[in-house]
């Protein structure tokens, strides 16, 4: 059992037409890890609106609205206790392959793995073992990538970022994932609260398959690793949207978001071995 963790956040939208809304902002945890939870989704005149939930990968979860043209305030806060190693993979640590894996080696949309890949090699050593071969590419992205607020598309994929040389959390992932998967690295792109965030926001960092098991890294070194609460996971930002219109015109307006960790915040080396809790 960890630390709680309070985490939550505020999205308004101008629903145009009727619209189907997907949501990725819940805590993938378990019911007995959510000390409390609340959802809220008011239309005009705040008239609550149905909320019907499924189940996403990695124990992700995924709560559909469907909109009338509009006004919609979205309000969601959790307290969870959920912390530790990620089950994913055997219990004695192998190198078991299955499909999670392969996918974590395949380019993506926002991961051009094969457009990078000459760079990429030339950059890091892929004889060392997949553990010091991430931690030298988040090392890199770090080094070589300026955080800039707004610097950067929706539309931007790994390569703009290592052409532009900045961007926010999801270009500093989806670099470090294509550098990865080039060198022979299977890694995912995971959206969290990260309590301890400066300008607090969601936040991406990146899981990596080693010795048998997902571990996490944070290629802006912006939070501390063990405070992270994991919300979806994917191949790149294109699977965890926080908000995704399946059906007709919706525009962002603003969000805003809060994550906290009782007691003080954990001191980070960015380096250690960290794992999330997969929920």
């Amino acid at each position: 059992m960890g630390a709680r963790r309070d985490v939550g956040c505020t999205i308004r939208l101008d629903v145009r037409e009727p619209s189907t809304i997907a949501l990725q902002i819940a805590p993938a945890t378990e019911p007995a890890d959510r000390a409390s939870e609340q959802l809220a989704v008011l239309g005009a005149s705040d008239e609550p609106r149905p909320v019907v939930e499924a189940a996403a990968a990695h124990g992700g979860r995924v709560h559909v609205v469907e909109a009338p043209r509009g006004p919609l305030t979205i309000t969601y806060s959790a307290s969870t206790t959920s912390i530790g190693p990620d089950p994913d993979g055997p219990p004695d640590g192998s190198s078991l392959i299955d499909d999670e894996v392969i996918t974590a080696l395949r380019q993506s949309r926002y991961c051009p793995s094969d457009a990078i890949a000459g760079f990429a090699r030339a950059e890091v050593d892929p004889q060392i073992s997949s553990g010091e071969t991430a931690r030298a590419v988040a090392s890199w992205v770090f080094e070589r990538v300026a955080y800039v607020s707004g610097s950067s598309q929706h539309t931007d994929s790994a390569f703009d970022t290592l052409m532009s040389g900045r961007g926010v959390c999801r270009d500093f992932a989806h670099l470090m994932i294509s550098m990865c998967r080039a060198v022979g690295v299977p890694a995912r792109f995971v959206s969290v609260y990260a309590p301890g965030l400066a300008w607090m926001d969601f936040h991406v960092v990146v899981e990596f398959w080693c010795d048998g098991r997902w571990e996490v890294l944070d290629p802006t070194r912006l939070a501390p690793r063990s405070s992270l609460v994991r919300i979806a996971t994917g191949r790149d930002a294109a699977d965890t949207a926080f908000v995704a219109t399946l059906r007709g015109d919706v525009e962002l307006l603003s969000s805003e978001v809060f994550a906290v960790v009782e007691g003080y915040l954990p001191f980070d080396d960015h380096q250690s071995v960290a794992r999330l809790a997969a929920g």
